[in-house]
């Protein structure tokens, strides 16, 4: 039987044309399920410190349930936790880390949130790892003590830093200025350690859980020691202050520092707007609770967390209803 006229010219398809067909539909079908997939951001830190690692393995487990809730978790590389609380306020991110001290500062719009308000859409999520001030100077510096840093070059740290804060807080207490330093360096976190061992400054400053990738790094690369704080220094800075307490770092965590090390330290708190839906902020809660061992495995400064303190302790802003919700369900807050 003669084939239709229309069947005459026509000509099979070759294997490449058949292949790039089926990429182009593949590529159409993973287009359409990206628009449809929801992601929350979270605002970290610098890259050495611990926000970040800590953040990426919260994520990491929100999205072994992504099936379930529905929305993809990724992390954000920021200046620190005075970024992650404006960019919390302006919608930017919807979850942020942040030191204790500064969520005092921003809920009640003081300092360097004065201009901005009171942030009263603020909301805790949970309190995690404490953040001793540590300070870290070359071993040849001539340094042996908080007082001797006067006439240095010391790194305050980039604008957005917690770190800044802080140090600002501090020096309020010692009755210093920056003129009390020979130089202040605006470095990022992530160059100080090799600013330190260049010679470039004299004094690095850093609000951080440990173990930090940061201080192993810079107590490896060049000989440098990190310095005590007086006692006297320690209650000035606790006075009246509920969001700073009495912190130590543990002697032979670094090279050349065998000794405890005496200071302060703050809470480093997850934060999120009181916009953010309550079934996200649950589900993000329920993957880190639920998965509470494997969390703990993930970086050796979430080792020590304790469920009971998480929810009760360093909280500053309310808690997120969505998180009260999972708190409530499984005993650890009582109404």
């Amino acid at each position: 039987m003669p084939l239709h006229p229309s069947y005459n010219n026509y000509k099979i398809p070759s294997a490449l044309t058949v292949l790039g067909l089926l990429l182009l539909w593949a590529w159409s079908i993973n287009v359409y399920a990206a628009r449809d997939e929801q992601y929350i951001a979270v605002g970290t830190g610098g890259v050495t410190g611990v926000y970040y690692p800590a953040g990426g393995a919260i994520c990491r487990l929100v999205n072994r349930g992504r099936n379930d809730h529905g929305f993809r978790c990724s992390t954000e590389s920021t200046a620190g936790g005075i970024y992650n609380l404006n960019a919390l306020r302006e919608g930017d991110i919807d979850l942020g880390i942040a030191q204790s001290d500064s969520v005092y500062k921003a809920v009640r719009g003081i300092d360097e949130f004065e201009s901005s308000g009171g942030d009263g859409k603020l909301r805790s999520v949970f309190s995690a790892y404490t953040e001793p001030f540590t300070l870290v100077v070359r071993a040849d510096s001539g340094i042996d003590s908080l007082d001797d840093m006067k006439g240095k070059r010391v790194n305050i740290g980039e604008k957005g830093a917690g770190q800044r804060s802080t140090l600002d807080a501090l020096m309020k207490v010692k009755g210093w200025d920056k003129e009390d330093f020979s130089a202040t360096i605006e470095l990022k976190a992530s160059e100080q350690a090799a600013a330190l061992c260049a010679g470039d400054i004299d004094v690095m400053i850093y609000m951080i859980g440990h173990p930090s990738g940061a201080i192993k790094e810079v107590t490896t690369s060049c000989d440098s020691r990190l310095i005590a704080l007086d006692e006297k220094v320690i209650e000035a800075m606790l006075a009246g202050n509920d969001y700073f307490e009495k912190a130590v770092i543990p002697g032979g965590m670094y090279r050349g520092n065998d000794k405890p090390i005496a200071t302060f330290g703050v809470g480093a708190t997850m934060l999120a707007s009181s916009d953010m839906p309550d079934q996200e902020v649950y589900a993000v809660v329920k993957a880190v609770f639920e998965q509470f061992e494997i969390f703990q495995k993930l970086h050796p400064a979430l080792a020590g967390l304790n469920k009971k303190q998480m929810v009760s302790e360093g909280l500053i802003a309310p808690i997120h209803p969505g998180a009260l919700r999972y708190y409530n369900e499984v005993g650890l807050v009582k109404e």
